[in-house]
């Protein structure tokens, strides 16, 4: 029996991806949400940069260690195909654009 963190209905997904890069595997965190994704990364102690920022789905690049301590934390493990169509369906906001010279301050945060 799989234990999940689930907060709200949500749950929090690691693949087991096990990419191999700068001499480390390398693994996927997803969510059913982004809010709940990026809390349960916080958490565990995930850092913000591990956040995969501009990928078609949302997720974190976590090493084997940090996959582990998902696990025991309640992620749920699923495969790597599995991650992918989990994320694609976290609805991600559109990035704010300033469309005129008073919307300049708020393009900053975009």
């Amino acid at each position: 029996m799989l234990h999940s963190f689930k907060k709200g209905g949500k749950l929090v997904y690691v693949d087991n991806a096990n990419v191999s890069k700068y001499g480390r595997g390398w693994f996927h965190l997803t969510a059913d949400s982004l809010d709940e994704l990026h809390a349960f990364a916080a958490c565990v102690g995930i850092p913000a940069r591990a956040f995969h920022r501009g990928a078609r789905h949302p997720h974190y690049d976590i090493t084997a260690a940090q996959r582990l301590n998902a696990l025991c934390c309640g992620a749920c493990p699923v495969g790597p195909r599995d991650v992918v169509r989990i994320a694609r369906q976290v609805l991600v906001p559109e990035p704010v654009v300033a469309t005129s010279s008073g919307d300049a301050q708020l393009a900053l945060f975009a």
